[in-house]
């Protein structure tokens, strides 16, 4: 197959220039080249920040909450101090008993489980969807036990889960809903009525990361949960302030899990640009979609009809088991890959005792095996876009001719 764009083997792109900018290599995400876009606002916010001195709770916190309130539609947004806290702080609020089970899928990130059995809860995982990655009501349900309290939708690599079936099942067995929305800030989904709603507004409780390289990242750590029940946001807000809503007043055992005053003043910056972050990445995707697609054994990302997509991830299937070779092939070109994941969690050693010896999910199994991620970021260009593509289909070309 031929890409639109054809380039000699190179790997001088570690010595290119772009705007005046020597690059550094090829990212998977280009941090620098996002922060010179606008780096005047950035540096003007920060030293705004530091000549301020409140460098916790300061206004900056504040402004940015109700931006994000504003820019979800949601009631509450409660800042915390990374994702991973936020996941705690929403299973600590809703006042889950140690045993109790909550159902997470097993092609995911460890942070959605760790909280859990950190918490002396039972991670109970299950098989995701074979094209969207995602759980799926119809895979949940017959994991639910009298035990089950909550279901963690993870919205991966960019996407909804199938909100409105989950959130059915939910309510049908009381179930609570915690949507672990790390990888798709600003993703919309579509409900049957035509209402339109953001990632992370739809269970009774979201939570998100600004990890730098998320969609929506600060330059540290940082995190946040969402809400549009009054009573779940007091007690997160109080759980996130070691449990008081008056100093030196302690209703319960809480946590220290704050979001700076200085990664706040970034983020207010980041998020005027969020939309037109996630239009860049779509364009990426788009055009690998069109030169890659014609390649049989690689599956594109796929796109659900009720979901936006806002690629945190590029996420091809190599249908093969030329997925270390075509690795190591974009590697000597110059060319970033990452695999997520590549063990599924009830095979991690940390999780031994959450699944039975021989334990298996199908396609959780498969998709480890076959998953890989492109570079997709905000500073893509034609030319970037093309010499990746070309890297790729040339390596399958090559193989054709052997």
């Amino acid at each position: 197959m031929k890409t639109v764009f054809s380039y000699q083997d190179r790997t001088d792109l570690y010595k290119m220039k772009k705007k005046g900018i020597a690059w550094e290599g090829i990212q998977m995400v280009d941090l620098k080249g996002q922060y010179l876009k606008i780096k005047d606002e950035v540096d003007r916010a920060v030293l705004d920040c530091m000549a301020s001195t409140q460098f916790i709770n300061g206004p900056q916190v504040k402004a940015f909450q109700t931006a994000f309130e504003e820019y979800l539609g949601v009631k509450h947004v409660i800042p915390c101090a990374n994702g991973t806290d936020a996941l705690q702080i929403a299973f600590m609020a809703l006042g889950l008993q140690p045993g109790d089970e909550v159902i997470v899928p097993a092609f995911t990130y460890v942070a959605t489980a760790e909280v859990i059995a950190l918490l002396r809860l039972k991670p109970v995982m299950v098989d995701v969807d074979p094209h969207t990655f995602n759980i799926t009501a119809e895979l949940i349900e017959p994991a639910i036990t009298h035990k089950t309290k909550a279901i963690v939708p993870v919205h991966l690599f960019g996407q909804s889960a199938d909100m409105e079936p989950i959130m059915a099942l939910a309510a049908k067995h009381g179930l609570y809903v915690v949507e672990d929305n790390a990888q798709a800030i600003g993703a919309d989904y579509t409900l049957r009525n035509g209402q339109v709603k953001k990632t992370g507004t739809i269970g009774h409780i979201g939570s998100t990361s600004f990890f730098p390289s998320k969609n929506l990242g600060c330059f540290g750590d940082g995190g946040a949960l969402m809400t549009n029940d009054d009573g779940l946001a007091a007690r997160l807000r109080m759980i996130a302030n070691h449990g008081q809503t008056k100093k030196y007043y302690h209703d319960e055992v809480g946590v220290n899990s704050r979001l700076d005053s200085l990664q706040a003043a970034i983020l207010n910056i980041k998020l005027k640009h969020l939309d037109e972050y996630a239009a860049a990445r779509q364009k990426v995707a788009a055009f690998y979609d069109r030169n890659l697609g014609g390649i049989p054994t690689l599956q594109m990302p796929a796109r659900q009809n009720n979901s936006s997509h806002v690629f945190h991830q590029y996420t091809l299937r190599v249908k093969s088991d030329d997925r270390a070779k075509l690795q190591q092939w974009l590697k000597n070109k110059g060319i970033p890959s990452m695999i997520y994941y590549p063990v599924p969690l009830y095979k991690q050693k940390a999780f031994s005792d959450y699944a039975p010896a021989g334990f298996e999910l199908p396609v959780t199994e498969q998709l480890c095996r076959e998953v890989m991620s492109l570079p997709v970021h905000t500073e893509m260009d034609l030319e970037l876009m093309g010499y990746i593509a070309d890297g790729v289909s040339s390596f399958f070309a090559a193989k054709n001719n052997n």
